[in-house]
């Protein structure tokens, strides 16, 4: 496997060039293959108003520890590059977030020195055409204090259902914990913090260009979101699923029920129930 060092995280839009480029000349790879490689920063310090800004938009409150989540999406401009620069089998623009997965070792604090790395996992087959992972590890020192998994979709044409049998548990009873507003700029205030400026969540005019009726939340602010509203242990991991998009503007209903050492949540629209996130987290 290949490694390829940063001395610091590379500007997540300054791989949308390439990403044009490559849709223009329809230069896709030809392979069917991730590409076995590792994205590396070593050294790197967080940015103290970047992440206090980050922890006001999400609801997290300003102390001196880092939430892990912050950490995943410093990690996604090692993605957008990994999917520019390298030989990607699958269109870039039109990717869909299904699925984010955290699992945190210990409480990291904002003054640490940490190292992030990011490989490619495995393609799988999906309902709606395939799915693959990322997967990144947060290091201080020789330690490892968090991992990521994070999942996208290529939608494509499917000729056999891969569809999950449901579950016959029975569902954990959520009840409505709060009710949030989501304003129309929301997107473009996010991603001017977190340096995520995929069109479908600046505005709705570029937004309908890739399918959407308005601009949408973009996925790990909402599920920053959550968990800013939980009590979070000092080791956890956290699993969600995307559901449907937020649309902006928007009002969406907080649930949340706890069992054990596990507490279910979800969000939805107020009015329709329509489910956004739905997500579960456990103590460690």
């Amino acid at each position: 496997m290949n490694t390829r060092k940063f001395t610091q995280l590379p500007k997540a839009y300054t791989a949308f060039p390439k990403i044009f480029t490559a849709l223009v000349l329809k230069l896709q790879a030809k392979t069917k293959n991730l590409p076995d490689v590792v994205y590396q920063v070593d050294d790197l310090k967080i940015d103290q108003t970047q992440l206090n800004d980050y922890k006001e938009i999400c609801g997290f409150a300003k102390d001196d520890t880092v939430p892990s989540i912050f950490l995943a999406v410093l990690s996604q401009s090692l993605q957008m590059h990994m999917m520019a620069y390298e030989k990607f089998p699958f269109p870039v623009l039109g990717l869909v977030h299904i699925r984010n997965q955290i699992k945190q070792h210990r409480v990291v604090k904002a003054n640490e020195t940490f190292s992030i790395s990011t490989s490619f996992g495995d393609i799988e087959p999906h309902d709606k055409g395939q799915q693959f992972d990322f997967i990144t590890t947060v290091k201080v020192g020789n330690e490892v204090v968090v991992e990521c998994l994070t999942t996208y979709l290529s939608r494509q044409k499917v000729t056999q259902s891969t569809a999950k049998k449901k579950s016959d548990s029975k569902p954990v009873e959520l009840k409505v914990d709060q009710v949030w507003t989501v304003p129309e700029n929301l997107g473009r205030r996010y991603a001017a913090i977190s340096g995520d400026y995929n069109f479908i969540h600046l505005h709705k005019v570029a937004a309908k260009a890739f399918g959407f009726k308005k601009a949408i939340a973009h996925g790990m602010w909402s599920k920053a979101k959550a968990l800013s509203q939980l009590e979070l242990p000092a080791a956890y991991e956290v699993d969600v699923e995307f559901k449907l998009p937020i649309f902006l503007p928007s009002s969406i209903e907080f649930l949340q029920a706890k069992e054990g050492n596990a507490t279910e949540f979800l969000i939805r629209n107020q009015k329709s129930g329509a489910p956004h996130v739905a997500g579960i987290i456990k103590a460690l």
